[in-house]
């Protein structure tokens, strides 16, 4: 593997890492509500048991299924990895962090929780190898029908939301923040993270044409 390559893999992992951290933080500080996937995957945890990374690469496994089968191609290992360490890192950090019950300790792990959620996604899409499997089958529907990329994320996300709801999943104010105000954190971060991996890699580069 080349120096390039496992550079993109470190992107990749560590951004699932910081990711998957912030999603524990904000199921931890669920009192302000969560974000919408993960509202569906703690309302299955809840009616059906299993916890909420294992229902979070169930649901991911039978979305890259649905989408192999309609595109008739087989999904890039960057997208089953995605589905596999996303899930197995959040129930660890769910493990790891200690439970708040005062509203300052809730909202604290809600904000930061946002944060990490947006630069874990800006740092594992820079590493560019490939897209989970939320990504996946959105992407598909949009090259089925033609609709708008926004329309059916927002659709997509709509959905699960009504459906964890039904389940007993925690909604609340900071589900309508994480919807709306994500998007503006991953513009934000994804070009820092390009930027940096770009600099990474001319940094190995100058080294490699020094020796």
């Amino acid at each position: 593997m080349t120096k390039e390559r496992i550079l993109r893999w470190s992107f990749f992992v560590f951004g699932l890492m910081i990711l998957a951290l912030g999603a524990a933080l904000t199921v931890e500080g669920k009192f302000l509500g969560i974000g919408p996937w993960d509202v569906f995957h703690y309302g299955l945890s809840l009616k059906l048991g299993l916890t909420i990374g294992s229902w979070s690469i169930i649901i991911g496994f039978l979305l890259l299924t649905t989408s192999s089968i309609l595109t008739k191609q087989l999904p890039k290992i960057g997208a089953f990895l995605n589905m596999l360490l996303l899930g197995l890192f959040i129930d660890f950090f769910i493990w790891l962090l200690p439970s708040t019950d005062s509203l300052i300790g809730a909202v604290l792990f809600f904000i930061l929780g946002v944060v990490l959620i947006g630069y874990g996604i800006g740092l594992y899409v820079s590493a560019d190898l490939g897209s989970g499997p939320r990504d996946s089958i959105m992407i598909m529907i949009v090259d089925k029908t033609g609709w708008s990329i926004q329309w059916v994320r927002n659709g997509m996300e709509v959905l699960v939301l009504l459906l964890g709801w039904g389940l007993g999943g925690p909604v609340g104010i900071g589900t309508v923040i994480i919807a709306f105000f994500l998007g503006p954190i991953v513009g934000f971060s994804l070009p820092q993270c390009k930027t940096l991996l770009a600099y990474m890699l001319m940094k190995k580069e100058h080294k490699k044409l020094a020796a």
